[in-house]
């Protein structure tokens, strides 16, 4: 179970974390999580570049360190990075000394202030350390790529139904959600060109500080 637009009440109580961009600028912000994988990035990347858009992708450190040439290719192309943990670990299982060792592992192969934990997870202990290095970045709309059990039709209209501008949209660029990728990006793109949209990455900036549990 999942939802598709995160609700009001979540975004007050978790006010430290990024769940959309300004309302007042004509930008979206497209983010991919769990890549590079050699079978799909690439053609996201070649996606993007068609309709001279760009995204953020939240890379596994292990897929990073395997494929660094497709890594380097999303940087020079003009995209950002955020950690997304090396080993796609989640919080609610993981002790925090062990979590957070992994956030610090990937940091390794990607240079980035951005954080998005995998699946959204995370324990207070977790966050209030992962804070004072990274910006947590969530979202507004979750595609529901991933979900084997909808129609790419029924992703699409996850996707366009809630759209609107500063909001931030996960897909994934893994084998599981190629499918349906292929199918419901290039449209979303599409849409957003008809509509006076354009993809931007998301940028932050902060001063590093030394990751540790509080």
């Amino acid at each position: 179970m999942y939802i598709i637009k995160t609700p009001k009440l979540i975004r007050k109580l978790f006010p430290n974390y990024l769940w959309n961009k300004s309302r007042k600028k004509p930008y979206v912000y497209f983010t991919f999580d769990d890549g590079p994988i050699p079978e799909v990035t690439p053609w996201v990347l070649d996606t993007l570049q068609d309709y001279d858009m760009h995204g953020t992708f939240f890379c596994v450190g292990d897929n990073v360190r395997k494929h660094s040439k497709i890594y380097d290719r999303l940087i020079s192309e003009g995209h950002s990075v955020g950690n997304h943990s090396y080993s796609h670990k989640s919080g609610w299982s993981t002790d925090a000394e062990n979590y957070l060792n992994d956030v610090e592992l990937c940091s390794s192969f990607v240079q980035s202030d951005l954080y998005r934990p995998p699946y959204g997870r995370l324990k207070p202990q977790q966050a209030e350390a992962i804070r004072h290095q990274y910006k947590i970045v969530m979202w507004d709309i979750l595609s529901g790529d991933f979900d084997q059990s909808i129609t790419a039709e029924q992703c699409y209209q996850n996707v366009i139904q809630n759209l609107k501008p500063g909001s931030i949209i996960v897909f994934h660029d893994n084998i599981k959600s190629f499918e349906v990728l292929k199918q419901v990006l290039p449209r979303v793109l599409q849409y957003c060109q008809l509509h006076g949209l354009t993809s931007k990455p998301l940028k932050y900036s902060s001063k590093k500080k030394e990751l540790a549990i509080a």
